[in-house]
């Protein structure tokens, strides 16, 4: 049986597994550099810089789904960005990943959201598909950027 429960901090090991699978999967696996301590911390914190949600089939935990709020200044209104969304890959295709996005979109709407949004690599078809599915449409006049490590640094070093 499927349930999708949120995460405590007592799901740290099981976040940290499934992050290391899902960077793997993302052809990343050196970048993950947070720890289950540190991702139980945040969890315990009075206010989380993220949440997360554990889909379990038979009390075993088959995937996740990691997101934290956002604020579009255009809508007025919150909105959830999900950062992460993983299943096992003998559970694809079963409905997991639908549930917990489903759950996710739950939530953005039950505190008045407007939008959900995450990013998808370009070659991950089977995810492009499976979104393209539940009705989801790529934002193709943007591009994201990043700042990481040294340049973050070296920018906020220039104040």
């Amino acid at each position: 049986m499927l349930a999708v429960r949120s995460a405590t901090a007592a799901d740290a090991a099981t976040i940290l597994r499934f992050v290391v699978l899902l960077a793997e999967y993302e052809r990343e696996p050196s970048a993950v550099r947070v720890t289950a301590d540190d991702l139980a911390a945040q969890l315990a914190e009075p206010s989380p810089p993220f949440q997360c949600l554990i889909a379990e089939v038979d009390g075993a935990p088959v995937g996740f789904a990691l997101y934290f709020p956002t604020y579009s200044t255009w809508r007025g209104k919150t909105g959830t960005w999900l950062e992460d969304l993983f299943v096992l890959p003998e559970h694809r295709g079963s409905g997991v990943g639908r549930a917990l996005l489903a759950r996710v979109a739950e939530v953005t709407v039950t505190r008045g959201g407007a939008r959900l949004e995450w990013a998808v690599l370009r070659w991950n078809e089977p995810a492009i598909r499976f979104y393209e599915q539940l009705g989801a449409s790529p934002l193709d006049a943007w591009e994201t950027y990043r700042l990481t490590d040294e340049q973050l640094s070296k920018l906020a070093r220039r104040g």
